[in-house]
């Protein structure tokens, strides 16, 4: 469709990294598309999108709103006047914004902003990463113009006239890799006759994960495997520690690691969480996975997301309890079995979504379109 000279866009998502970042790289496809496009982000005050958000170019307002907790809270009981104060605030950052169309990816910021977008008979999108949608965006599927999901077989959750299967959007490096296995190889220092491992745990690391790969380095090493193993920052003195014997061995840690393009180039396998945006990651990269899925999450909905990849022999699955038994027993079988690395990849590969970023700013140009009939 034709894109227009200017659009006026508020989107709202946070929480988490999983939330945030499909919101900014929706925000770079429709600026990228729209050059005069004017976006305005909306998060949830003291979150990490007060922070993020800013240091990726784009003016943020918070509102006053968390979640419910699990048990009897201060916050819990506060948390119908949040809601009130929120919906009046956000009633009044749309009345003075005046969006063409307001777009939600999931956390606390998105349900008032998104609800009152509705009331005010302003066009709204949601874009739901999970296989399992969180209860933000089940909650405001009846009031959403369009919905933008990365699996197949939402209408189970959704009504399936406003569902788009658009996929995730993926960072540019990563979807656009242009980095060889050579350069990233030489990029961290190590061989390229040996099988590289990438074990990553999101920006925060995962304490299973951490302690599982930390308790069987001796029999990595001792199998001619490399190790590149983001820890977080919680465990990385410790993780520091325990690989310093092994660094000659091709065996390196990181708290964390920018250059993902890098790591993702050098990797045979990856050992990841099973956050949406990473799995979105694995499918555009084409890497064989060890799915571990975070059992602390709304919904198990990481289970959900890494069964979805297993049932269709794209991944292998073991569940954090399963881990310290089980995770590095995976990694080397799955590291001297190179028939099964090849169907992984080729079967995770076969579900990735390709310029999702750029068909949901697609979408967010017909609905302002619709509405300017």
């Amino acid at each position: 469709m034709q894109q227009p000279e200017n659009i006026r866009v508020i989107l709202s998502g946070g929480g988490t990294g999983g939330h945030i970042f499909p919101a900014v790289a929706i925000a770079n496809a429709i600026k990228a598309a729209v050059p005069k496009a004017e976006i305005l982000f909306v998060g949830a005050k003291g979150r990490m999108e007060m922070e993020k958000v800013p240091a990726a170019g784009y003016p943020i307002k918070g509102l006053w709103i968390s979640g419910l907790q699990r048990r009897l809270t201060t916050d819990n009981l506060m948390f119908p006047f949040k809601v009130i104060t929120s919906l009046y605030n956000a009633r009044k950052i749309i009345k003075s914004f005046k969006p063409d169309v307001v777009i939600g990816t999931g956390g606390y910021a998105s349900g008032p902003t998104l609800r009152m977008a509705s009331w005010l008979g302003i066009p709204t999108l949601i874009q739901e990463q999970n296989s399992f949608p969180g209860i933000t965006n089940k909650m405001l599927a009846s009031w959403a113009d369009r919905i933008c999901v990365a699996y197949e077989g939402m209408e189970k959750f959704f009504p399936a006239a406003k569902i788009r299967l658009t996929g995730n959007p993926v960072r540019n490096e990563i979807e656009f890799n242009r980095r060889t296995k050579e350069e990233a190889l030489k990029y961290f220092n190590l061989q390229d006759q040996k099988t590289t491992i990438l074990v990553v745990g999101g920006s925060l690391g995962a304490r299973t994960i951490n302690q599982s790969i930390d308790s069987g380095l001796n029999r990595i090493a001792e199998a001619n495997i490399q190790l590149i193993w983001q820890t977080g920052k919680q465990y990385a003195e410790n993780a520091s520690k325990s690989v310093s014997v092994y660094q000659q061995k091709g065996i390196i840690t990181f708290p964390f690691i920018k250059e993902m393009d890098n790591a993702y180039a050098a990797a045979d396998i990856v050992v990841s969480r099973a956050g949406a945006i990473a799995i979105s990651e694995l499918c555009i990269t084409g890497k064989p996975a060890i799915l571990v899925p975070s059992p602390n999450v709304a919904e198990d909905h990481q289970t959900k997301n890494a069964r979805s990849l297993a049932d269709r022999e794209a991944s292998v699955l073991i569940s954090d309890k399963e881990a310290p038994e089980k995770l590095v027993e995976a990694i080397l079988s799955l590291a001297s079995n190179v028939t099964e690395q090849i169907k992984l990849s080729k079967n995770i590969s076969a579900l990735a979504k390709h310029n999702s970023a750029s068909q949901i700013a697609g979408q967010v140009f017909e609905l302002a379109a619709e509405i300017n009939k």
